[in-house]
């Protein structure tokens, strides 16, 4: 990082063949003062039997934010490192009522069993070359249904590798108590859909997704919110618009993607989408609408300073809305989810906390 640099980030003009408005600048001119808020999982979870989880993607519905997380384990041995430990839960979940986040998130509490611990939301088989373990991937809300994509996972391979028997959808009708996995739709886990982020905009749900792993691109699919059970209702944005055939999907931004997360923000009033790229870090785009074009990507978090982090995943509504962000992280070496907050500075943007503060552009 250098002191004070706000890189230049030339315009982009759409692909030709692209449908979409006339291409506009650019305004995200840097990222600055990246900051670790808080640890979410950990001792704050230890009463819920969550001593080791990751993940952390965040959703609303009505006055709480929920935080779902991936493979999580009771109580862990001295030393341990990364996934693993007794009491293996395939995915839990939490939730929050705290809109500042400044000092950290506050968990009110978790979905548990009938002895108060975190309970296991999705089954699964947890046979390796089977179904070894499902994983939701993100979750939205519509109307009093919550939905959870998932990913069912038949082997982690090599590391950023893993082979995904397929993607779909469960819904929840009683605030995450309990979950019900829908026969439709899903996807083939070879496709280019096996994780996403999901937004609102208007009257559809976009959802952008990558293959299994972290080495693929991003395609972008939409539907109408209140059809998201009904697979013929989704649309797959190839080069020349929307199409109903999802083999016609192109890719809406091409680089080795892992999980990520997108946000409409306000204050850029463009969308903007933070992912991980192995042996990078963590990087932002701006898009200027869902399919984009999406601008080069920009360093937010690097691998060299945060070593084994992945999953950044950005909170919903006003926590992600205007020059500072906030996003769950999780790292590793102690296997938890943690709070970040990282500032937006657009062109001509003079910093407010102070002159000299550190930017990354590209």
């Amino acid at each position: 990082m250098i002191a004070g640099r706000i890189a230049v980030i030339a315009p982009v003009v759409s692909p030709a063949g692209c449908a979409g408005p006339p291409a506009r600048d650019f305004v995200l001119a840097g990222v600055c003062g990246l900051t670790k808020v808080a640890q979410v999982t950990g001792p704050a979870t230890h009463r819920y039997g969550v001593h080791g989880t990751d993940l952390g993607s965040a959703f609303t519905m009505g006055e709480r934010t929920y935080l779902v997380f991936g493979d999580t384990f009771g109580e862990r041995q001295e030393g341990q490192t990364g996934a693993g430990g007794g009491f293996w839960r395939s995915n839990v979940m939490a939730y929050t009522t705290d809109a500042d986040l400044s000092d950290g998130v506050r968990l009110d509490g978790m979905i548990t069993d009938e002895a108060g611990l975190a309970k296991e939301l999705l089954p699964s088989r947890k046979v390796d070359h089977d179904e070894i373990t499902v994983i939701p991937t993100y979750g939205f809300a519509v109307g009093e249904a919550m939905y959870l994509h998932y990913m069912s996972v038949r082997h982690w391979g090599a590391p950023g590798h893993w082979e995904v028997n397929h993607s779909g959808l469960a819904r929840s009708d009683d605030r995450g108590q309990t979950w019900t996995v829908l026969d439709a739709p899903t996807w083939p886990g070879e496709s280019g859909f096996a994780q996403v982020s999901v937004a609102r905009e208007g009257r559809y749900l976009y959802l952008w997704s990558i293959p299994a792993g972290r080495f693929g691109g991003v395609s972008l699919m939409r539907v109408p919110a209140g059809q998201v059970e009904r697979p013929e209702a989704y649309e797959y944005r190839t080069a020349r618009g929307w199409s109903a055939d999802r083999a016609k999907a192109t890719l809406v931004v091409d680089d080795t993607v892992g999980e990520l997360s997108v946000v409409r923000n306000s204050h850029l009033d463009r969308w903007i989408m933070l992912y991980l790229r192995e042996g990078t870090g963590v990087v932002i785009r701006e898009g200027l609408t869902p399919w984009g074009p999406w601008s080069e990507p920009i360093t937010a978090v690097s691998a060299t300073d945060h070593p084994g982090l992945y999953a950044p995943f950005l909170y919903p509504g006003p926590s992600s809305d205007g020059s500072r962000v906030y996003f769950n992280l999780s790292l590793w070496e102690p296997y938890n989810v943690f709070l970040f907050r990282l500032d937006l500075r657009k062109h001509g943007d003079i910093p407010t906390e102070a002159k000299e503060q550190t930017c990354e552009g590209s």
